[in-house]
């Protein structure tokens, strides 16, 4: 059996990176998936980096193209849709929590087809409304437009996909 566990008292496991570690490290970060500058800062004060030589490790990887704000946002965007079938109002929200600025925000969200949206948008309507057992039509109305709504799709194209159903 091997020593190796939560419960070996003689196993120390380092939660800190030296500013040397850091570099390499956050950049195999961001060469894994696209990464914004707010998800990279916050890696890097979990890890107990200081705010100066976060800054610093932040402009290399931005001069390095590690990090792309716009191509983070694009990525993200079409990502979100068509794996999590997020509405864009979930998405724009999401983008705003990780500070990305609102105008790559939009270019992100031009990346999402407005055919294939409202496809989705009508497909995720059917299903939640033949998973929803409620007997009366306006409270099964008001549950399906209420889970369409907090899955981010805006209110008047929820309206039209239910309407269309019916």
């Amino acid at each position: 059996m091997s020593d190796w566990g939560r419960n070996n008292p003689k196993q120390v496991r380092k939660t800190s990176w030296t500013v040397e570690e850091a570099e390499e490290k956050i950049a195999a970060f961001c060469a894994y998936q696209e990464r914004c500058a707010w998800e990279v800062r916050r890696k890097l004060y979990e890890k107990g980096i200081a705010e100066p030589q976060i800054e610093k490790l932040i402009d290399f990887l931005l001069r390095e193209k590690f990090i792309d704000e716009e191509r983070y946002a694009r990525a993200f965007s079409r990502g979100k849709f068509r794996l999590k079938k997020w509405g864009k109002n979930r998405i724009r929200m999401e983008l705003k929590m990780r500070q990305v600025p609102e105008d790559l925000i939009r270019k992100g969200l031009l990346e999402i087809d407005p055919t294939e949206y409202y496809d989705t948008l009508l497909s995720e309507t059917e299903k939640k409304w033949e998973k929803t057992k409620e007997p009366d039509l306006y409270k099964k109305r008001f549950k399906v437009v209420g889970y369409l709504m907090q899955r981010g799709f805006e209110q008047d194209l929820v309206q039209e996909a239910i309407d269309s159903l019916l």
